[in-house]
Order: structure tokens, then C-alpha cells, then sequence
């Protein structure tokens, strides 16, 4: 008879027989990121819908960006941010937002060919103070985010303020940024899809290379966002950057979006350097304005200095697109910007007015 330590039961004998076919198998990777939550946070897909608000979506979206130095190297400001100027009135920004800025021909080629284009003096100087007052203290409102303390380093986002504040609307429903949209895309009339203030904190890092097609569950390539600085934006600061011309996208439409890691910018970022792809990261003047394609590939450094890098951006579409039949995590918390459109269908709801043409006589 066997000692009692040698007695298995038929329970231990399948425990062990279960423990040898899995040490057998090869090993599976397992990856996490802590900003994701419920079933944003399992498995590799991202085919189901974000769980969290607005600003979750940023806290993590930044995180998937390789960023090549420490966020606390900071550097002093090449030249001032915010001129010296007289704050006008409200009237006075709303008059010049409704004045056309007429683009040329070769403009508009220029933009289809390379997908984005930067316009000086969209905004008079004037404007950009008063934008970056407003955006700040709705800012300051939400998060605190005006006092530019050390330990601020977030990139902080605020959506549909044009619902909330008049003098914002001005700038979201503007005509003359619309009209812009409108010529630059070849289309007729175009709606919003949302505005978005995005402030990019002293100490911030990159912004992941992307395009916005990933973003926007539109089915349809006639999407613009216009890019509008709430001061001039130095190299230091972190200015949008962009892959040209807007056909690189096809170089990296292959590469798999990792939801978890810095794979995915990282992998973007080696296929433009070994295609010699030109990228664009010029700084931006006060009242310069840059406009991007939805296939348009951009990015953006980090912000190195010691002030807020304050940006509203408003995105348009050409009238009468749909959603598309299955949006993703990655278009964030898009049923808010169109209450009521589901999957398939046209958007064409109350908070996406048709910006361009404006309405005379009841008549758009």
C-alpha cells in the first residue's frame, strides 16, 4: 500500500493533467492601459463604444504618443503669444467673423493636394485676444487650468461651448470660417459637427499621429476642421504638424491601431521616415488658422513652455452625410454632438446647423 501522500483524487489527477496542456501552450500577451475602462479595456478591438466622457477620451488618447524628452525640459517663449491690443466688442468680433475671406484657386488645389492649409490673418489680433479670455475662463471654470501651475500638465478639452457662451457661438458658427471650409472642400453647404476647445498644458507631451478619419464616424471624405489658436503658437509650444501630401495616408493605412501602447504613433512615425515623407511644423502667427482634411495625417509636440497652448477646433462636414454603420471607441462620445442620429442615418440634427451658406429669408 502506498503512503497517504501519494493519493490523488480523479479532481487532482485532472488539475494536473490541465496544468500540463497549458504549460505547453505558448504564452498569451496580455496588455492594459489604465485609461481605459469596461470593455474598452479587453481585448485588441476597439469596436464597441467609448464608456467614458470627453476629457477621459483625451487622458488616454495622449498616452498612445511617443514622446522623445522629458516633459519638464521647458524653454522660454521665442516671441509674445498675445499682442498688445484693445479687446473689441462683441459686435465688433461678430462683424468680422461674418466678413468672406476669399481663397484662390491654387489655394483650394493646394489644400486638396496636400490636405491641410495655414491662412494668416483669418483672425484679426484682436479677435484672438478675446477668444483666448473666453476659452480661458471657461477653462479655469471647469479645471483650473488658467493658473499654469507645475503640476498642470494635461491636455484638457471642452466641447459644444457654443451652446453656453455668445461670444464662443461667434467663432463656432462663424460665416467666414464656414465659407472657408466650404470653398476649400468644393462643396455647397456644410454643417458642424462640433466645436472642441483643446488646451495643451505647460509639460504636456505629444500628440499621437493620426488622422481624423479614425475620429469622425462620418461617411464621407468632404470633412474639414478648422484649426483656430487662441494665441500665436511657437515650435516650442507645440503647433499642429502635418504629413505631406494627403496621400502618405496610404502608406500607413495597414498599420494596426494599438489601443494600449505608443506602437501605433511610433509605427506611423518610422514609415514616414523611411518614405522621406516632408512633414510641416511651422509655427503659427496670431490670427493664422489651419484647415485639415479628415485623411489628413497630423500631429503635434509637446508643449515645452511655460504657458497654455489654448486651440478651438471646429469641424465641418458637406450636408447631407450619414453616420457610418458601426462607430467606434475611437469616435469618443460622438452621440452627443448629434442627438437622435443613429448608425446609417443622415445628420442633420439641431446641433448641426448648416454654417455655410447663411440663411436669408429663411432660406439657406
Amino acid at each position: 500500500m502506498y503512503p497517504e501522500k501519494y493519493y490523488f483524487t480523479y479532481e487532482t489527477i485532472f488539475r494536473i493533467a490541465i496544468y500540463r496542456e497549458k504549460s505547453r501552450m505558448p504564452k498569451r500577451r496580455y496588455q492594459s492601459n489604465n485609461m481605459l475602462l469596461g470593455d474598452n479595456s479587453i481585448g485588441t478591438g476597439i469596436d464597441q463604444s467609448w464608456q467614458q466622457d470627453n476629457q477621459a477620451w483625451w487622458d488616454w488618447y495622449v498616452t498612445l504618443a511617443e514622446n522623445p524628452y522629458r516633459v519638464d525640459e521647458r524653454v522660454p517663449v521665442q516671441f509674445p503669444s498675445l499682442p498688445e491690443v484693445d479687446i473689441p466688442s462683441e459686435y465688433v468680433v461678430e462683424s468680422e467673423l461674418a466678413e468672406p475671406y476669399d481663397l484662390t484657386r491654387d489655394q483650394c488645389e493646394g489644400f486638396r493636394r496636400d490636405g491641410f492649409i495655414k491662412l494668416k490673418n483669418v483672425l484679426s489680433k484682436g479677435a484672438v485676444v478675446k477668444l483666448r479670455y473666453e476659452l480661458l475662463r471657461f477653462l479655469d471654470k471647469t479645471f483650473g487650468a488658467s493658473k499654469n501651475e507645475d503640476r498642470n500638465n494635461r491636455f484638457l478639452s471642452l466641447e459644444m461651448m457654443w451652446l453656453e457662451n455668445t461670444i464662443i457661438r461667434s467663432y463656432v458658427l462663424s460665416p467666414r470660417i464656414a465659407k472657408i471650409c466650404a470653398d476649400l472642400l468644393g462643396v455647397k453647404r456644410v454643417r458642424l459637427y462640433h466645436d472642441n476647445v483643446l488646451a495643451k498644458e505647460p509639460g504636456c507631451g505629444r500628440t499621437p499621429w493620426h488622422c481624423d478619419d479614425h475620429h469622425f464616424p462620418l461617411a464621407t471624405n468632404d470633412v474639414v476642421t478648422a484649426w483656430i489658436p487662441a494665441q500665436a503658437i511657437p515650435v516650442e509650444m507645440g503647433p499642429l504638424a502635418f504629413a505631406k501630401p494627403l496621400n502618405v495616408a496610404k502608406l500607413v493605412q495597414n498599420i494596426d491601431f494599438n489601443k494600449f501602447d505608443t506602437s501605433y504613433d511610433k509605427e506611423v512615425s518610422k514609415v514616414f521616415s523611411l518614405n522621406k515623407v516632408l512633414i510641416v511644423d511651422g509655427a503659427f502667427e496670431a490670427g493664422e488658422v489651419s484647415f485639415h482634411h479628415n485623411l489628413s495625417y497630423h500631429t503635434a509636440a509637446g508643449n515645452r513652455t511655460n504657458e497654455t497652448r489654448v486651440v478651438l477646433a471646429n469641424t465641418f462636414f458637406a450636408d447631407g452625410a450619414r453616420v457610418v454603420d458601426q462607430p467606434t471607441m475611437v469616435s469618443g462620445d460622438w452621440a452627443k454632438f448629434m442627438p437622435g442620429v443613429h448608425p446609417g442615418e443622415i445628420v442633420a440634427s439641431e446641433l448641426n446647423p448648416i454654417c455655410w451658406p447663411i440663411k436669408t429669408d429663411g432660406k439657406s
